[in-house]
């Protein structure tokens, strides 16, 4: 506020002094030539040398000062210091040439006159042009004034006594109003530069309130990140512009993978870190940080100007390389890995909304089929997407459409093939198409529909069942996904079925897939003796594909294993070995064995004489529907017992 202060005052008393200055060049030139007596000639002369030396040294000094002013490279304090020199030299300078003049006695009283007007004319002028500087001011009015007219007085000629008191009293006058106008001056100085601080003060609230407006809008809080909205509009921009240069961009959505475990299992506060981190080693390797974005949760976007598939796709790999590097947190070594989808303009689409979400199709694919590796959108991908959603839209309406529909398998025991029972295989018709379980299954299990299909599987078999000839005690055995198994209220849904369809227990047969090998073993193991403890019996399906181990298998303590068709179909080569390794598995931990696919009598006939308990597959009966299930058992049995 003071240097503010100081510098006004200098700017003032500069901008006023060229006029000065000019004026006591012109004065002082007119009193001495005008005026140019032989006795005073040498005097005048050598004052008024050293007079214009000094006026044009200050002349000099308000230059310099007008072009530091124009760079603001000035300092108030030092330019008030030299300007005052200056000007009280410059006063010094005139009332020594005056009290010469007074003192001169052949001065006539025009010469005095003339000169004292003069005199007070640049006294009365100083009042304004030298108000920059309060002391300045009243010096210069009174020392132009106050020692001539004091030399009057003391003359002892009555009219130059009466100039002297005029002059005198002008002196006092004019140094009052030296004072006044030097007060005012500073006053409004000092409120000129209170508004601007006062202003200043308000642009930077405007701004901190501005950037944080702008935080808010267009930053994520915790990354520091541009958000969606910001990210969009940037990323729009660029698109316009590679569009006018017709260039390529790349968008890629980045997955971190892993990072749940992070947050579940250490805790919200270092999965914070993890993310913050994650932002700045993508800041570190992002070349425009406005195409950088933190989309959501563990998701990140960067888009590439003047990228194509392959830069893409090799910028991708050194993402997922730098962010798989592991993070040290409090002595804790942590590590994730990344997925990164990639679309590309204007191959793949020409709009923002449309790349991202194309980018993200193809991280969500790449991140089924191979996490922490990258995946390129392709049109391939797009329509496998869209059929896919076709079909989870159908399944979670196919119950009430009637959509749905059971197949049942004979199951024969293999000393003598008698039928004993058959496997439910769920069916789905959609419009004309028949859907492949394969395909659908999955897809129920990833949209959390396989729970309502699989309750309808459940009641409808147990239904079925109940309806076959009693004196034959046949069993359906009904697939059961892990996630209905890991339901805790899964026991009490299969009692309902049973209670509702009037099925003995053990006329059911639950199967699963090796898959359980890979959940909550304990858990399930608790299941699986639940169920059993009702009556019902349980097998593994598809035995020897997946995660099967022998210390699972013995917590679990299933009735029934079955062995994959996979194995089977290479019965003659190295399936064989795999079949007889089972065989041996299953006796010593006296489990039945059900072998599926069979589709020729000597593949019948081997594992017969493996020892293999029951046969399945369409050498005996392809899938029938549930009209031909109790024609078959009636007949359809005998004729197949006689084939064999």
């Amino acid at each position: 506020m003071k240097q503010c202060t100081q510098r006004d005052a200098a700017q003032l008393l500069y901008n006023n002094a060229f006029s000065g200055i000019l004026i006591s060049i012109i004065a002082s030139s007119f009193l001495v030539f005008a005026f140019n007596t032989a006795e005073m000639r040498q005097f005048k002369h050598a004052w008024w040398v050293l007079m214009t030396s000094l006026l044009l040294i200050r002349l000099v000094d308000w230059h310099l000062w007008k072009r530091r002013d124009i760079n603001r490279q000035l300092n108030g304090s030092k330019a008030i210091l030299r300007f005052i020199s200056g000007a009280n030299l410059t006063a010094v300078l005139w009332s020594v040439y005056i009290l010469k003049v007074v003192a001169n006695p052949n001065s006539t009283d025009i010469d005095l006159s003339t000169h004292i007007i003069i005199i007070s004319a640049m006294a009365g002028g100083s009042a304004t042009v030298l108000a920059g500087h309060k002391r300045t001011a009243m010096f210069y009015a009174f020392i132009l004034l106050g020692p001539p007219s004091i030399g009057l007085l003391l003359s002892g000629i009555y009219e130059r006594q009466m100039l002297g008191i005029l002059g005198f009293l002008f002196a006092i006058v004019m140094v009052v109003i030296a004072k006044k106008n030097a007060e005012f001056t500073a006053q409004a100085i000092l409120l000129k530069n209170e508004n601007a601080l006062l202003v200043h003060h308000m642009e930077e609230k405007v701004e901190r309130r501005t950037n944080t407006i702008y935080e808010l809008s267009n930053l994520d809080p915790l990354t520091g990140l541009f958000n969606r909205t910001a990210f969009l509009q940037n990323l729009q921009q660029q698109l316009l512009a590679a569009q006018k240069k017709q260039q390529s961009l790349a968008v890629l959505f980045i997955d971190l993978d892993g990072f749940k475990k992070i947050n579940d299992a250490i805790g919200h506060d270092t999965g914070d870190q993890v993310l913050n981190n994650t932002a700045r080693r993508l800041k570190d390797i992002s070349a425009n940080h406005q195409l950088l974005c933190r989309w959501g949760g563990d998701e990140f976007l960067l888009a590439i100007e003047s990228c194509d598939e392959q830069q893409a796709v090799q910028q991708s790999e050194e993402i997922i390389q730098v962010l798989s590097a592991a993070y040290s947190f409090q002595n804790n070594r942590l590590s994730v890995g990344a997925t990164v989808g990639i679309a590309l303009y204007p191959q793949h689409s020409e709009n923002e909304h449309s790349l991202i979400r194309l980018a993200d199709t193809a991280m969500y694919a790449q991140k089924k089929r191979s996490p922490c590796t990258v995946g390129v959108f392709s049109n391939q991908l797009e329509q496998k997407i869209h059929r896919e959603l076709k079909l989870k839209d159908g399944l979670s309406q196919a119950i009430e459409k009637q959509q749905l529909s059971l197949a049942f398998q004979p199951i024969l025991r293999a000393k003598d093939c008698q039928v004993v029972s058959f496997e439910a295989l769920l069916r789905w018709q959609l419009d004309d198409e028949m859907i492949p379980p394969d395909e659908f299954i999955g897809i129920a299990e990833q949209y959390g529909l396989i729970r309502k299909i699989g309750l309808w599987v459940l009641d409808n078999a147990c239904q079925i069942a109940s309806s076959w000839p009693n004196e034959q005690a046949l069993s359906v055995c009904v697939n059961v996904s892990v996630t209905q198994l890991e339901d805790h209220d899964f026991v009490e849904i299969v009692k309902h079925a049973l209670h509702a369809s009037q099925l003995p227990p053990e006329r059911l047969h639950i199967e699963m897939t090796e898959s359980v090998f890979s959940s909550d073993i304990l858990f399930l193991a608790e299941q699986i003796k639940a169920i059993q403890d009702i009556g019902v019996q349980v097998s593994i399906d598809d035995f020897g594909t997946g995660y099967s181990s022998l210390s699972t298998m013995q917590d679990l303590a299933v009735n029934t294993v079955k062995i994959d068709r996979s194995f089977v179909q290479r019965i003659d080569t190295n399936g064989y070995p795999i079949i007889t390794a089972v065989m041996h598995i299953a006796q010593a931990l006296n489990y039945s064995v059900v072998a599926e696919g069979v589709e020729t009598e000597a593949q019948m006939n081997t594992l017969r004489s493996l020892g293999v308990d029951f046969l399945q597959g369409y050498y005996f009966a392809k899938p029938l529907p549930e009209s031909q299930v109790v024609a078959f058992i009636n007949g359809g049995a005998e004729t197949t017992s006689q084939q064999a």
